[in-house]
């Protein structure tokens, strides 16, 4: 099971953060402050595995962005590392070459694909056309949903006259 989901640029601002176990704000901002050290230090050469606190630490390193999951000790460092490189790919197919701009200023985007690649710490939809399609779905109902509410206003301004 997946813990949680932290992005970390490499200034150490966070980017993203999704918890998947019940942690009070004061440990996670203790957790964040203490991975992001941890990671942040750790030379490009060496294992992209950390124990920590009886968990496992799976981080990738994009760009300028450190993608971090925390898992079980028992699970698969490999099958983590590799839904991390597909939620990087969902990201970069998404927004067409991902930068870390793209996540500063679409943030909900990323948490919706994000949702849409794990649930409940557990990876729901493998298939990256899929979680695109629902997504492409989902932007659709956004654009429908602020045409009619412009048409509502248009409405209610032509009414007040």
């Amino acid at each position: 099971m997946i813990h949680f989901v932290i992005l970390v640029s490499r200034q150490g601002k966070l980017r993203l953060t999704k918890w998947y176990s019940p942690y009070s704000q004061k440990e996670r901002t203790k957790v964040i402050r203490e991975l992001s050290g941890i990671i942040l230090s750790r030379g490009p050469k060496l294992c992209n595995f950390v124990e920590w606190r009886g968990l496992k630490v799976v981080y990738r390193r994009y760009a300028g962005l450190y993608f971090c999951m925390c898992v079980d000790m028992d699970d698969n460092e490999l099958e983590v590392l590799d839904i991390i490189h597909h939620y990087v790919e969902i990201l970069d197919r998404y927004f067409g070459s991902v930068c870390e701009l793209d996540l500063i200023f679409n943030f909900h985007k990323a948490y919706y694909l994000l949702d849409e690649l794990l649930l409940a710490g557990e990876l729901q939809e493998s298939s990256r056309k899929t979680v695109l399609r629902l997504i492409d779905a989902q932007d659709s109902l956004v654009e429908i949903a602020k045409e009619q509410a412009s048409l509502v206003g248009n409405i209610i301004a032509q009414t007040t006259k």
